[in-house]
């Protein structure tokens, strides 16, 4: 059967996984936030709908996007770094809503390891996530709301830093003195391994399940980031020098070589 899929957000991420999923078969759908873009995207063979949501709603054609919907995956940023005062929690509520109207019985909810804290140490799935900070709360509650809600099934997929293509953290932090955490490993993931990741969550039906995508390989930032400025012939950066009672966060998956059994494709 020919599945449909609506992405929320084709982006950086949302793009690329639109076209793999084209080319295995299923009809793909997706949003971004303006008739401009929705339009660009249009003429360059996407079926594009211009889709906002805010704390006061949604605004756009949502509707077209949600109608006969095999599975709704939801990559919208939540725009939290920015400290903006941004309430995630509301946004993803009236998601939620137009999902039910819908009736989508499926979706992918995209979220991040930071609702992991750094206190919190080795951390895989069956941890329980202990935020500290606002962003981390906010999409703690996010993940909630969907796991809990009925009517539709869910799997939350928990990316670490996003790698690939143009984005190199390397290049943000070239040349910049005293960096704190040095010795803390680090938590990243290839925007390859991240589309890999999701069409075997709709491959193979795995629903009800929370995913840590995170590469398993966690070098010392201060080592990799020296490393990758020194591959790009960028100026090196240089870091403080360590706290040795400092506690970091490294997360690692079980589910997705027991439910899964993905193996990672694209090194970090």
């Amino acid at each position: 059967m020919n599945k449909t899929i609506a992405i929320a957000g084709l982006g950086w991420l949302g793009q690329p996984l639109a076209y793999r999923l084209a080319t295995l078969g299923y009809t793909v759908k997706g949003s971004v936030t303006s008739i401009e873009k929705a339009t660009l995207l249009q003429q360059n063979g996407f079926d594009a709908y211009p889709v906002e949501i805010s704390e006061n709603g949604i605004v756009g054609e949502v509707q077209a996007l949600l109608n006969n919907v095999d599975c709704l995956i939801i990559m919208i940023p939540p725009g939290l770094r920015k400290n903006t005062g941004a309430d995630y929690v509301l946004k993803m509520a009236h998601m939620l809503v137009a999902i039910t109207d819908a009736s989508v019985p499926k979706v992918v909810l995209v979220s991040s390891t930071s609702v992991y804290d750094d206190s919190q140490g080795n951390v895989t799935e069956t941890d329980e996530p202990k935020p500290e900070t606002i962003a981390g709360k906010q999409l703690r509650q996010v993940e909630e709301l969907f796991m809990n809600a009925e009517g539709f099934q869910t799997s939350v997929v928990r990316f670490g830093g996003l790698i690939g293509g143009s984005r190199s953290p390397a290049k943000y932090l070239a040349g910049r003195k005293d960096l704190a955490d040095g010795n803390a490993p680090v938590n990243l993931i290839h925007r390859d391994d991240c589309i890999s990741i999701l069409v075997e969550i709709l491959k193979q039906d795995a629903f009800g399940k929370v995913f840590n995508a995170v590469n398993p390989n966690h070098p010392k930032k201060s080592v990799y980031y020296i490393q990758k400025a020194k591959e790009l012939n960028l100026e090196l950066p240089s870091f403080a020098k360590p706290d040795s009672d400092e506690i970091f966060k490294q997360v690692d998956s079980k589910n997705l070589k027991s439910v899964l059994d993905y193996t990672f494709k694209t090194s970090i």
